[in-house]
Order: C-alpha cells, then structure tokens, then sequence
C-alpha cells in the first residue's frame, strides 16, 4: 500500500504541483525525497529555493515521514540542523499528524510556517524572541542566510 499510495501522491503532484513546491524519489523504493520550496512572497525567504529530505517510514501513512531541512535557514521552528518543529509530523498525542495529510498536505504546511513562524513554540529560543521583540533584525538576518545558502 505504501508504494502505491506514495506513487499516487507523486503523480498528483508532478501533474498539479502545489505553488512553490517540488519533491521527487531519490530512490527506486520511494522511501526517500527531495523537495524544493520556494521562499513565499513578502517574507525574508523570498527569493530563496530550500532544499528539505524526505523520510518515509514502513508504516506510513500511518506514520508521518521525517522532514527536514537541508538548505541552512534562519527560522525560529528551524533549528541548526534542520529539523522542524511542527504538530503535523509527530504522531498523536503530542502531534497532529493524520494518514490523510500526505506529502502535499506536509510540504505545503512547512512553506506556511516560513510565510507564518510560530514564535509561542519554538524550536530555536533565541531567534523566537527577536522575532517577537527584534522583528527588523530578525528580518535582516533571515534574509541574509536566504542570501548566502538557499541561492
């Protein structure tokens, strides 16, 4: 089920891509991806291509793929090596994630987090308070590591 399933899920979005997103298998057993996000408009990531891994495991879609970011950014739910904290990827209790959101639903729930960090339950403390309280620098230095590494 799961190939069929995620063959289904590939199809439909190398047909209809959903904006400012792109994955494709880097292996025959499609358990791992790469996508590229583009960085939403109005936001200091504009402009920036992010690369993100992938990790589908056996049991999905019953459990959620492992995500992460590959392309260094500056984001208070992004931390230095990449992972993400968002409800959508870990399991019940303590997630969100349901068999039904699928790849596209994911990819498209990670480039709004970029348009709308969450400052409330950060991953990386320090960038979530000059968020809240340092917004211009914040913006200044998001957009400098957009800059340096999502060219």
């Amino acid at each position: 089920m799961q190939r069929q399933r995620l063959s289904r899920e590939l199809s439909k979005m190398t047909n209809s891509p959903p904006q400012g997103i792109c994955v494709f298998p880097k292996d025959d057993k499609l358990n791992v991806f790469e996508a590229k996000l583009t960085g939403p408009e109005d936001t200091p990531y504009k402009d920036g291509i992010f690369s993100l891994e992938i990790l589908v495991p056996e049991k999905y879609p019953f459990a959620p793929p492992s995500i992460k970011f590959t392309t260094k950014i500056y984001h208070p739910n992004i931390d230095d090596n990449g992972r993400i904290c968002l409800d959508l990827i870990k399991m019940p209790p303590a997630g969100n994630w349901k068999p039904t959101i699928g790849l596209e639903g994911l990819l498209i729930a990670v480039r709004m987090l970029l348009e709308t960090p969450n400052a409330d339950d950060p991953l990386m403390a320090d960038i979530a308070e000059e968020f809240k309280n340092y917004n211009e620098d914040y913006i200044k230095k998001a957009k400098m590591f957009t800059e340096k590494y999502a060219r």
